[in-house]
């Protein structure tokens, strides 16, 4: 299936040497890849970017979590506008909404103006998460692609699908092709928390986990190929072989 309207979940380890701080090489190539999708493709493309590579939790302290997830949010905002530079520097539109009002550095999130922009073949980053502590970037996707009516989260991530058990851990793991959402709850897999799964499911959004360091996965994904996995309500759970 080929999507026309997508929301790109990347984590910012993965722009990150080893995790940490800036790797530019990583972010033009997974720019190039935005950009040619929306040339190319016409793919209307929202984008949220996590903060691990700047500022993760409260990293070991006893910092007020109110505090240490403010902190985060304003590093969701740094990673976004980085990612913004390298895909303008693609030739394609691009623009920063934020969650907490920054009016010098971007404009406030609307979801009306979002999807003006989205038709208008602007990529727009969500940034700032959901603009409330103890929530993650992963409910800050879900709830952007269910305001900007997404056809389906794709879920970039350093591991190639979802899996029954850790693959780092246990030899004898297997990667799912297709699970539905409640086993992913009721089986506390890995894909997203709680929050960001429930509102998929209750909006019947379907999530695509795969791995970003595949060649064009990006691309190849939002076109319909099959790689990772399929997480969607009302599909049987099958595995690779």
């Amino acid at each position: 299936m080929t999507y026309n309207r997508v929301l790109l979940k990347l984590s910012g380890e993965a722009l990150g040497d080893n995790g940490k701080g800036f790797n530019f090489d990583t972010i033009s190539k997974v720019a190039k890849q935005i950009s040619e999708l929306v040339k190319n493709n016409k793919t209307q493309v929202g984008i949220v970017i996590g903060a691990g590579n700047i500022w993760r939790g409260r990293q070991g302290t006893d910092m007020d979590r109110v505090a240490a997830d403010h902190m985060g949010m304003l590093a969701t905002i740094i990673n976004s506008l980085a990612m913004k530079d390298a895909i303008e520097k693609n030739g394609v539109k691009c623009r920063v909404m934020t969650s907490i009002e920054m009016n010098s550095v971007a404009e406030h999130f609307s979801a009306r103006h979002a999807r003006e922009a989205l038709l208008n073949g602007e990529v727009c980053i969500f940034a700032g998460g959901t603009g409330s502590p103890f929530f993650s970037t992963d409910t800050a996707a879900a709830l952007r692609a269910a305001e900007i009516e997404a056809d389906a989260i794709l879920l970039a991530k350093n591991i190639d699908g979802v899996y029954n058990a850790d693959p780092r851990k246990d030899s004898n793991a297997k990667r799912y092709v297709s699970i539905c959402f409640n086993q992913v709850l009721s089986d506390r897999l890995q894909v997203m928390d709680s929050a960001a799964t429930a509102i998929c499911m209750d909006n019947d959004i379907p999530v695509i986990v795969f791995a970003l360091n595949e060649n064009d996965s990006i691309s190849r994904v939002s076109n319909g190929e099959a790689l990772g996995t399929v997480v969607k309500n009302d599909i049987n759970t099958a595995f690779y072989k």
